[in-house]
């Protein structure tokens, strides 16, 4: 399709950046351009103006404060976050994600801040960040805020970002000795989108969950927590006899499917449970696997 007349802008400075975007109307960020450029073939966006940030220094880095928080750039590609030694030491879930994400070319341009700014039900990155209780910078002419996912995340395709507000970075702070994070999800294809997706955080103290955060993705309203599974599996041996009242406090109920050709809402909400057992059960026979491992090198 060829697409309508807009103007096209690449800023050199973040500053500039969040001006063009603020004093020009119906503008659009353009970072990785994987979900951008498809929905103008489509024509299901009409900006007047894109503005380029992916090449801005400020959002290409990864980064590790003082505290141990790890520092994602939100113009950083997939492949980038793959392929960081530091991610992988600090954060080996958010590695793993990236790396198993689409296919080559995708990784090698799309971004995180792009995948959050989104927030497709069907992304992958938004339901993993909100289960490591992540938050995010952003930045405008009007100043800077930080946003938890709880409140950043908003609805299907619609985060809290501001009219002229820029992501800038993804923080997420590090995990504690004991914590767990599992993400397992249903996909049509290896290269394809997700019928149903669970991420399941359990931080353990002692053998047992003192806390927990459980999200699904490929849901309308994702990410979605799911406080009453949280609440189930908190208190209890982290072990395999989490599964039972975590299914158990998973009705469905609160899921709101949608059915489609690929698959019935009846279907989708089932496979949530499914991803769901299935990501307790990594999260905690990968533990004792470790415990294995390290067992055997003493």
């Amino acid at each position: 399709m060829i697409l309508p007349p807009l103007r096209y802008v690449r800023p050199r400075t973040l500053p500039e950046a969040t001006t063009l975007l603020t004093e020009i109307d119906g503008s659009a960020v353009l970072a990785g351009g994987q979900s951008m450029i498809n929905a103008l073939k489509l024509d299901l966006a009409q900006p007047t103006a894109l503005v380029d940030v992916h090449r801005l220094d400020e959002l290409r880095g990864i980064e590790v404060t003082a505290d141990g928080t790890l520092v994602i750039g939100a113009a950083v590609t997939y492949a980038k976050i793959a392929a960081s030694p530091v991610v992988r030491r600090l954060q080996p879930s958010v590695a793993e994600m990236a790396e198993g994400l689409v296919d080559r070319q995708v990784r090698n341009r799309g971004t995180i801040g792009g995948n959050c700014c989104l927030n497709d039900p069907t992304n992958n990155f938004p339901p993993l960040l909100a289960a490591l209780g992540a938050f995010f910078h952003t930045a405008s002419t009007a100043g800077r805020r930080s946003i938890t996912t709880d409140t950043f995340f908003s609805g299907s395709l619609a985060t809290s970002l501001r009219l002229g507000e820029l992501l800038t970075s993804v923080h997420i702070r590090p995990l504690e000795v004991g914590t767990r994070v599992a993400h397992r999800h249903l996909q049509l294809a290896a290269d394809s989108w997700a019928l149903a997706r669970a991420v399941v955080r359990l931080d353990v103290i002692d053998g047992m969950v003192d806390g927990a955060r459980v999200v699904l993705g490929a849901v309308p309203g994702s990410p979605l927590r799911l406080t009453a599974v949280e609440d189930a599996v908190t208190g209890r041996q982290a072990d395999a006899s989490l599964i039972e009242p975590a299914l158990a406090a998973f009705d469905g109920s609160g899921v709101e499917a949608v059915g489609d050709a690929h698959a019935s809402a009846a279907y989708r909400v089932e496979m949530a449970g499914v991803q769901l057992r299935r990501a307790i059960e990594s999260a905690v026979e990968h533990d004792v696997e470790q415990e294995t491992t390290r067992s055997t090198a003493a």
